[in-house]
């Protein structure tokens, strides 16, 4: 299931810019817009569906209705070349998509108990197949050639519908329509907006979004930079860069599930502020050797920077939930947990999908690069003047496993 639910998203999300900008030449904001959809969907779709996976619809059976749902609105969009159709589709097959990801997260934790397995334990292995299954969709779709082209969405609609399939045969998962489950305002987290009024979660949550719009430049970019940018210098043409670019930034993944095994050490040894810090200066990092790098003789520069987003994009996401999780009282947790992707995958990726491609308009490549590392940093050294936070190793010992 993990493995499924992750290539389904690793079989587009990266090439999709190369294609919108290579064979449909469309401009950075338009690509830009294509993944603030994630952003959308992320900031009411996952509350809705998780209500009504509480109280109507199993879990599971919900996971696959969605599935569905998505490919088959991914089919729709295959075809389409004009803006306004093919936004309209993909749109409509992100909604269905996003929360799909708390769904699996929710089964897998039913299945788990119901096996009378450790979940804190049992989880993380599991979801590494995830990992594994972006990586190994990232690749097969820039070895069967489908990088710049629709055939990729085509090929994530085949393994949403096998998965949406697949959804119907795992465990059950309980309904309870007539207990006071959570409130709708809770299953969106916004009982938990209350954690502004303190000064310290209100600066971590606001850069949180922050981040989260850098994440968003490189997934919506790097493809389309390494393909069609330097694609069109005949210095580059046939370079393994630009030939098999998913294949490159596939490195990134990679590096991620490696990065995941640091971050009990690092939170235990240096605290949340400079775990955070490391991960706002492997931003810089990322952002300026795709700047400086090149499929040429500077390729060790974007090797690098595929390197370095494990750290970046790991030693924030992750470490961030671990912070909230440890700071919030247990009856809003969940809810806080809701807050921080609002302000990740949904406000932040929203306004970084739309700001990056109007950067790329104005600047051009590879300025633009240049631009986002320059943001990162500033980004860094405010976060480090504002965000006041006395460390406690004890926090992070349970979860050093």
């Amino acid at each position: 299931m993990s493995f499924l639910q992750y290539a389904i998203w690793g079989a587009w999300l990266i090439s999709l810019g190369a294609y919108l900008g290579g064979n449909l030449h469309f401009e950075g904001f338009q690509i830009g817009s294509f993944f603030a959809t994630m952003g959308i969907a992320s900031l009411f779709m996952p509350g809705i569906i998780g209500i009504i996976a509480d109280r109507w619809i199993p879990a599971q059976k919900l996971l696959g209705i969605c599935h569905f749902l998505a490919a088959t609105f991914l089919m729709l969009a295959a075809p389409q070349t004009e803006y306004n159709t093919l936004y309209s589709f993909i749109l409509m097959s992100v909604i269905f998509y996003m929360p799909t990801i708390a769904l699996s997260n929710s089964v897998a934790y039913n299945a788990l108990t119901k096996g009378g397995l450790d979940t804190v334990k049992s989880f993380p292995p599991i979801r590494v197949w995830g990992t594994v299954g972006f990586i190994v969709a990232m690749i097969a779709v820039d070895l069967l050639g489908f990088a710049t082209t629709a055939d990729q969405l085509y090929l994530s609609a085949g393994i949403g519908v096998l998965l949406g399939i697949y959804s119907f045969t795992l465990p059950n998962c309980e309904v309870n329509p007539g207990t006071k489950s959570k409130s709708f305002v809770d299953q969106l987290g916004l009982r938990a907006f209350a954690l502004f009024k303190q000064k310290k979660m209100a600066i971590f949550f606001i850069f949180s979004m922050l981040l989260g719009m850098s994440l968003q430049i490189t997934n919506a970019f790097a493809n389309d930079y390494l393909t069609n940018f330097f694609g069109k210098n005949p210095e580059y043409q046939g370079t393994f860069g630009v030939e098999h670019a998913n294949i490159l930034i596939s490195l990134s993944q990679v590096s991620e599930t490696l990065c995941i095994l640091l971050i009990p050490f690092f939170l235990r040894k240096f605290g949340i502020k400079k775990v955070m810090l490391i991960s706002m200066f492997a931003w810089v990092l990322r952002f300026g050797l795709l700047g400086a790098g090149n499929p040429g003789n500077g390729v060790w520069m974007l090797l690098l920077s595929m390197i370095v987003y494990g750290v970046a994009f790991d030693f924030f996401n992750i470490s961030g939930s671990l912070f909230v999780e440890n700071e919030t009282d247990p009856s809003i947790r969940s809810s806080a947990q809701g807050v921080f992707m609002i302000m990740t995958n949904g406000l932040g990726a929203f306004i970084g999908s739309y700001v990056a491609g109007w950067i790329v308009d104005m600047a051009g490549w590879p300025d633009s690069w240049f631009i986002f590392a320059g943001y990162s940093l500033v980004v860094a050294l405010v976060f480090a003047v504002v965000f006041k936070y006395k460390h406690n190793p004890d926090n992070f010992k349970n979860h050093s496993h």
